[in-house]
């Protein structure tokens, strides 16, 4: 058994408050390095646009599939 497939094997025993969870710990976690790390936050609003947009082709590609 290879890593990904552990990996694919525990996260379908996540519920969603676990994925909620998740999510807000990594919410604070980058908060936590825009607080530490001044200059991330010295970009124009567009930057965290595209950033945003080219995060979420993947994911959304794949809800949107058959």
């Amino acid at each position: 058994m290879g890593y990904f497939a552990w990996v694919d094997a525990k996260i379908k025993r996540y519920t969603w408050k676990d994925i909620g969870c998740i999510k807000l710990g990594v919410a604070g976690f980058v908060l936590m390095v825009a607080k530490v790390w001044e200059p991330l936050l010295s970009l124009d609003w567009y930057w965290y646009g595209i950033i945003f947009v080219f995060a979420a082709i993947k994911p959304v590609s794949i809800l949107l599939q058959k």
